[in-house]
């Protein structure tokens, strides 16, 4: 698997587990301890998650599974995401669906993160949306506690606009290493709103949530997703690849943005196919071709 340098204490895979559905593959602990091993031995040892993720749900279960067998978390980089809190079964005590960014809650966050794992550092911890009310000192205060004492070795944000990365980047000491957008060949937002330039402007390598626009690129009927859907297709006849995910996964490593990719699967075939991407490099003009058939015109 290849693997990328995103600071002095982090590489991770260039394609990326996601457990945002984990609680939907209906494992055992047992079975999630197999399954995680399984795909560590394909070479992804990136797990991406969220406090959030399965009603608050799915990091304790990842945790039970990690807990089976001593020393596995230490082989895995951990990524996980703090900052949005909505009433459901596991926090009662919430009234609205908001976003919290203040220093009290991304610590708490962070240290229920290191039990759920059964872990004492977090290798990336990310702010998963920027909030309109956000005090970057208070966050920035949250990064020092945390790094100080050990418990996330590095920090980021997902969903972020450039000028918000740059207005939270300016009040930390510790840079951010990443900004986890949705990327896929039917939402190319990140390339038209200034997302890419910063990135690539700054070094950094975007992590990709969404990859296959939430199965949309499967299932989808428009016309514009039928037009995307033979233009990948057309373009796998030249490298002998059938498969569409494989097509739409090597859309968005084939770029020079050096886009990390998540895939959200606990079919061990999907991850496989998702791997495979990387064995396909789109020309220019391939790339293009899918860009064009995804906005519905021809470039100037």
């Amino acid at each position: 698997m290849e693997k990328v340098r995103l600071s002095d204490t982090l590489i991770m895979d260039r394609i990326i587990h996601g457990h945002w559905r984990l609680m939907d593959w209906k494992m055992t602990r047992e079975e999630l301890l197999h399954f995680t091993e399984e795909v560590m031995d394909l070479g992804i040892t990136t797990v991406d998650t969220a406090d959030i993720y399965g009603g608050f749900s799915c990091e304790e279960a990842f945790g039970d599974a990690l807990k089976l067998k001593k020393g596995l978390r230490e082989k895995l980089t951990i990524v996980t995401k703090c900052g949005i809190v909505f009433p459901c079964e596991n926090r009662p005590q919430y009234e609205t669906h908001h976003y919290d960014n203040s220093r009290k809650h991304i610590i708490q966050s962070a240290e229920r993160s290191l039990k759920n794992f059964g872990t004492d550092y977090l290798d990336l911890l990310l702010i998963h949306r920027p909030s309109p009310f956000m005090d970057p000192a208070e966050v920035s205060e949250a990064f020092r506690q945390l790094y100080d004492s050990g418990k996330v070795r590095n920090f980021g944000v997902s969903n972020y606009e450039s000028t918000k990365f740059e207005m939270l980047s300016s009040y930390t000491e510790y840079p951010l290493v990443t900004n986890q957008v949705e990327i896929s060949p039917l939402h190319l937002d990140v390339f038209q709103d200034g997302t890419m330039d910063h990135l690539m402007t700054r070094g950094l390598y975007p992590m990709a949530w969404s990859p296959m626009a939430g199965g949309e690129l499967f299932t989808g009927d428009s016309q514009r997703v039928k037009n995307v859907r033979s233009t990948l297709l057309s373009i796998g006849e030249k490298y002998g690849e059938t498969r569409l995910d494989t097509l739409a996964f090597a859309f968005l490593t084939s770029h020079p943005g050096k886009i990390l990719p998540i895939v959200g699967s606990g079919k061990i075939d999907r991850i496989k196919n998702a791997m495979d991407a990387l064995k396909i490099q789109f020309t220019q003009e391939e790339w293009l071709s899918v860009y064009k058939a995804s906005i519905g015109k021809n470039l100037p």
